[in-house]
Formats: structure tokens, C-alpha cells, sequence
């Protein structure tokens, strides 16, 4: 039971980068790949700020800020520097495993909630236990689990609102149609380099809340970050079977706790913790193909129904 809960939790808090990895690739059609780079600086910002004794909160919205930060200049290197999307986002990438090293001080920096206040602290004592259908499990487990569901729901929903105000209907025509707005005299560049802020506040944010749950910060934290990400919106899309942009965002967080669970059942099952990043692979691999595989076998189906 404790090992579904923590599961549960994580992949809560993940969804905020499945949301971040949903605004860039479903919303704005841009392949970023600063994810894996954002995800290590939301944390690296998060935990540098606790040990110097910053309020959680403040801690958090750093890590957000800073995200934002890395989007920017994605984006900028991008529409204004005329360099490639993916290979701006390799060079911001590879440039933050330096900055989140200078950040950190060095490669590894602990997190004891009992000394350190995060906000996993205000959960009360890891000691307390409550029951949950027959099983003990930690007092604290279970109000983060509820904490982290009812944060990631604000997000979500926050998201939602921002898409129907006017300037997030441009975003989303920016991703559809870049000639149209730039038709009607939008900046598409200021456009793409704003939702690059947003999606990679929300992968930062996700991280510095990782790094929080988990009790430290690692500077190799973010590393195939986006795979997960990219996993969590595509078994989304194939759990909700719909493009809107409601539904998909829900569809995020199922696949984000999903995707977790599966992983976690492996490790559970004997998986050697070497083959982790092997097997999210292949998780993915089955995602993009299993629906393809799907349809073709339905229609193979309906063929011979017919004949």
C-alpha cells in the first residue's frame, strides 16, 4: 500500500511536467527538448533555496521562475537567434547541467524535512500512522497524496482557463496555423517564446516539488525526463481518444500516474533499476505503436465482418 501511495503521489506531481511537455508538443507543435535541463534547475532552485532557509512556497516559485527563465531562452535562441528548435533546446539543455551545478554547489544536496522545513514538513511526523482499509500506511503519505491531487487539479484547471482567454486562443492557433496569426499581426516569436516560459515553469515547478517529496536534489535528476513527459501526454491520448484541450489535459494526469504505476509494478517485480530507463523506452515504443496496431486490427475485424 505504501508503495501505491508513493506512486500514486509521484506521478501526481510528474503530471505537471506531462502538462508542460502537453503545451509544447500538443499546443505549440514544438519539439523542446529542454525538459530533461528544466526538470535538474526547477529542483537544483528549489533545494538551494530551502537550505538557505527560504519558505517552501517562495522555494517553489523559484523553481517556476527559473524554468521560465530556461523557456525564454529557448525561444529566443529559436525565433530571434534563427537557430533550429531542437537544437536550441539541446544547447539550453546542455548548457543547465552546468548552471544547475553551480547552483547546487556540487552534484548531490540532501533534503531532511525534519531539519530542513519543505513543504512535505507541514504533513505533520513521518512516524504517524492512520488506517486505510485494513492497512497502516503514514499519516504524512496520505495527506501529501491529497495535497498533490488537489494542486495538480488548480493547475490543471488554471491551464484550461488560460486557453479560452484571448491570448492563450492565440497560443493554440500559433501551434494550428503560425501564417494565420501572423496574417492578423501577432508576433508568432513572442508567441512561441511565451508558451516555452510556461511549459518549462511547469516542468521546473514539477521538479522542485520532486525534489521536495523525494528529500534531495540531484544534479542527473532530469535525465530522460522527457521521454516520461512524452509518455505520459501520448497514453493519455489514447486513454481519452478526444483532441480537446479539457480532456487532454486530464488525460495527462491519468497517463503521468499510469505510466508511474507501471514502473513502479516493474522495480516491484524484480526489475534491476539498471534497466529502468530501458524499459520506460520500450513503455513508450508500445505506447506510439499500440494504437496504430488497434486500429488496424479493428479494421481487419470489420473487413471480415463484412466478407
Amino acid at each position: 500500500m505504501i508503495l501505491l501511495l508513493g506512486s500514486l503521489t509521484m506521478g501526481l506531481i510528474l503530471s505537471l511536467l506531462a502538462f508542460g511537455v502537453l503545451v509544447t508538443f500538443r499546443v505549440l507543435a514544438f519539439r523542446d527538448l529542454t525538459v530533461d535541463g528544466s526538470v535538474a534547475l526547477g529542483g537544483a532552485v528549489a533545494a538551494a533555496l530551502l537550505v538557505r532557509g527560504t519558505h517552501p512556497l517562495v522555494a517553489t516559485a523559484g523553481a517556476f521562475v527559473a524554468g521560465a527563465l530556461a523557456g525564454t531562452v529557448t525561444g529566443v535562441l529559436h525565433t530571434r537567434c534563427k537557430i533550429n528548435g531542437l537544437l536550441a533546446g539541446i544547447l539550453v539543455m546542455t548548457a543547465l547541467y552546468s548552471v544547475n551545478l553551480h547552483v547546487l554547489s556540487k552534484s548531490n544536496v540532501p533534503l531532511d524535512p525534519e531539519a530542513i522545513p519543505t513543504l512535505m514538513s507541514y504533513a505533520g511526523s513521518a512516524s504517524q500512522m492512520t488506517d486505510l482499509f485494513g492497512w497502516e500506511v503514514p499519516t504524512r503519505e496520505l495527506i501529501v497524496l491529497v495535497a498533490a491531487a488537489i494542486g495538480v487539479a488548480m493547475v490543471g484547471f488554471a491551464l484550461h482557463c488560460f486557453f479560452q482567454t484571448q491570448w492563450g486562443l492565440a497560443l493554440r492557433a500559433t501551434g494550428d496555423n503560425d501564417q494565420v496569426i501572423r496574417a492578423l499581426g501577432a508576433d508568432v516569436g513572442w508567441m512561441q517564446t511565451g508558451g516555452l516560459a510556461l511549459s518549462n515553469g511547469l516542468i521546473a515547478l514539477g521538479g522542485g516539488l520532486v525534489v521536495q517529496y523525494q528529500g534531495f536534489a540531484d544534479v542527473q535528476m532530469g535525465i530522460g525526463m522527457v521521454v516520461w513527459g512524452l509518455a505520459s501526454v501520448i497514453i493519455g491520448d489514447s486513454l481519452v481518444g478526444t483532441k480537446q484541450l479539457g480532456w487532454l489535459l486530464c488525460g495527462a494526469v491519468m497517463g503521468s500516474v499510469l505510466f508511474r504505476l507501471m514502473v513502479a509494478l516493474a522495480l516491484r517485480g524484480g526489475l534491476n533499476p539498471n534497466d529502468l530507463k530501458l524499459v520506460t523506452a520500450t513503455f513508450v515504443f508500445v505506447a506510439l505503436v499500440l494504437p496504430d496496431v488497434w486500429k488496424w486490427w479493428m479494421s481487419r475485424r470489420a473487413v471480415r465482418n463484412v466478407a
